[in-house]
């Protein structure tokens, strides 16, 4: 296999803080790996510095092989809001026809090609960002949190479009089922040393718990060695000769390996919560509807204390919303809805909260408390409260403008569960946070005795955490449906497969109703073509035959590489205009040829 990337000694720091140093590693042709490290040790750093858009410290030195294409997607994408869809994704195209353009866009649910960039949402900008990174056919991929404000759908499609393309790739991702259908390598990043598991996320989980249960081992068989070996340094000079030296530089080196510690630094959520009474939440023939558009209809549920509710449904169909209906913040359009006397909102919204960059970690929340009530009812300063979501001593005066994104989300995360809530409402809480600390969340959220209802497209989240779905289907309808989400997307491809089948004895039913009539067990013949489509079906088939010569001339052009950018750009054009003349005119075609005979 040739070697896609070389990295050398490539190192990042910001001021006194390092975030990695001298690290290396190499990627293969056919290697889809994924990149694991917690918040704030520089993953994204590590991405910018592949993409050419930062450098690295010192000498360290990045090898792209020469000649293969790569393509980067970065967790923001900024376009010129006045272009179009199909203006910002077209360009990239150098290796994809007009009409696999066009399917890429429909597959990301980009259908409307003509839209201006500053009418989309952050969801569709995204999936444009996709849509250019697709239509290059890289060789190598490099990607940052491609899963984040995607819908199932497009998640899945992805995910399927990845797994099945002999393509390289390394990114980086939150999504543990993305992760595990989509990559044969992990590399973990920790303590400023990398380290390669060659297998998916499930086998990661295993071999890092035996890596430090092997090291931690090490480090206890060096420190009963060391025992021995201070008890001989301790004695009188004159017992250690000149012919013993090597024995007292291995001392040193024994010493040092003793020293080790490894810390699982994982977040602690550890905080106490508002008594929750039997009245929860109360919904009857809720309804939201602004202008034309249908957010929640006739909606009827009664809350019960303590369950954990997934809400799933395509983006714009109204979920944000909902959330924003049962905390108050938004009133209905119709219906009644009442909230129990003991409910506190924990609200953690998709777009987080707007702090003061100049602020301090500390300035931040100080701002809403100086203690902390603890689960087991204890109080505690909240210097020692920021220790517990990994904000330690030397963390506290630095500047939110400092923080990572994954730093921010924690932050907020924080600001939130202080508030000591009996209900939890979370709006895609997975964005940003990397898999340890998502775990120790999960855990947190399985024992929490309150009530919890989660919006996210995290389906190893949602699978983990919640009892039954809400599922809206658009225009205002929402279904409850109980299991997890991975039981509810068998139960949907259950019932398309059942609707194909039907379908497809429907037709076959109606062609055969078409092919033959009888009448007194005579069949009844076809009608005849007239003159006039005679002509044109004769013509036709002569269209068609020119239309199929010039659709392969057209391909052979485009991927010949001799063509200029201006003809480059007018073959692109073309070849779509015939690929919809052929449409066209194959499917008139055949309507004509039924009754050619």
């Amino acid at each position: 296999m040739a070697s896609y990337l070389q990295v050398e000694n490539v190192s990042k720091s910001y001021g006194p803080r390092v975030l990695f140093k001298d690290i290396s590693f190499n990627i293969n042709e056919g290697d889809k790996i994924a990149l694991i490290a917690p918040n704030g040790t520089g993953k994204t750093s590590l991405l910018r510095i592949l993409a050419g858009v930062d450098s690295s410290d010192g000498d360290g030195k990045i090898k792209f092989l020469k000649d293969i294409s790569i393509a980067f997607l970065a967790q923001d994408n900024k376009y010129d809001g006045n272009l179009t869809i199909f203006d910002v994704v077209s360009p990239n195209a150098r290796n994809c026809m007009e009409y696999e353009v066009k399917e890429i866009l429909f597959s990301l649910s980009l259908t409307d090609i003509d839209k201006k960039i500053n009418e989309l949402s952050g969801g569709e900008i995204k999936r444009v960002a996709i849509a250019c990174m697709l239509v290059q056919k890289p060789d190598f991929l490099v990607m940052d949190e491609p899963t984040n404000h995607l819908d199932m759908d497009t998640i899945e499609y992805l995910e399927n479009y990845l797994s099945k393309q002999r393509c390289t790739l390394l990114m980086v991702t939150h999504d543990r089922y993305f992760l595990d259908r989509v990559c044969n390598q992990i590399i973990e990043m920790a303590d400023g040393t990398l380290y390669t598991y060659n297998g998916n996320y499930s086998y990661f989980l295993e071999k890092r718990e035996e890596r430090l249960a092997n090291t931690n081992a090490q480090i206890d068989r060096a420190r009963n060695l060391l025992r021995g070996e201070l008890e001989w340094m301790r004695r009188t000079p004159s017992a250690r000769t000149g012919k013993a030296k090597y024995r007292i530089d291995s001392f040193y080196d024994l010493q040092e390996r003793a020293q080790q510690k490894i810390v699982e630094t994982n977040m602690t959520i550890n905080v106490g919560m508002a008594r929750l009474g039997k009245k929860v939440i109360n919904c009857k023939n809720l309804s939201f509807s602004w202008e034309n558009w249908i957010g929640l209809k006739d909606f009827t549920y009664n809350y019960i204390p303590g369950e954990k509710i997934g809400v799933v449904g395509n983006n714009g169909v109204g979920k944000s919303t909902f959330l924003n209906l049962m905390t108050g913040n938004l009133n209905p359009s119709g219906g009644e809805i009442e909230i129990g006397e003991t409910i506190r909102f924990g609200y953690y919204r998709q777009e987080g909260i707007s702090f003061n960059p100049n602020d301090t970690v500390i300035d931040a929340v100080r701002e809403i408390a100086e203690v902390v009530t603890l689960e087991d009812g204890k109080s505690v300063p909240i210097s020692t409260f920021l220790n517990y979501f990994l904000f330690p001593p030397h963390m506290h005066y630095t500047k939110i403008e400092k923080l990572s994104g994954g730093e921010k989300r924690r932050l907020y995360l924080m600001t939130v569960l202080m508030r000591q809530p009996n209900f939890l409402i979370l709006d895609e809480p997975t964005n940003d946070l990397d898999i340890l600390t998502l775990n120790v969340l999960e855990e947190y959220l399985r024992s929490y005795t309150g009530s919890v209802l989660i919006v996210s497209h995290d389906r190893f989240f949602l699978d983990k955490i919640c009892d039954h779905l809400f599922v809206f289907e658009g225009e205002g309808v929402v279904k409850d449906f109980i299991g997890s989400y991975s039981d509810y997307r068998e139960y949907i491809k259950a019932k398309e497969k059942e609707k194909k089948s039907l379908l497809k004895q429907s037709q076959s039913k109606e062609q055969k109703g078409k092919e033959f009539v009888f009448t007194d067990n005579v069949k009844e013949s076809k009608r005849k073509l007239s003159f006039k489509e005679k002509r044109e079906f004769e013509q036709l088939e002569g269209e068609i035959e020119a239309l199929e010569r010039e659709k392969k001339e057209l391909e052979e052009a485009l991927s010949g590489g001799k063509l200029s950018p201006a003809q480059l750009q007018e073959a692109s054009v073309r070849i779509g205009v015939v690929m919809d003349e052929l449409d066209t005119k194959s499917m008139r075609w055949l309507e004509l040829s039924e009754y050619a005979i």
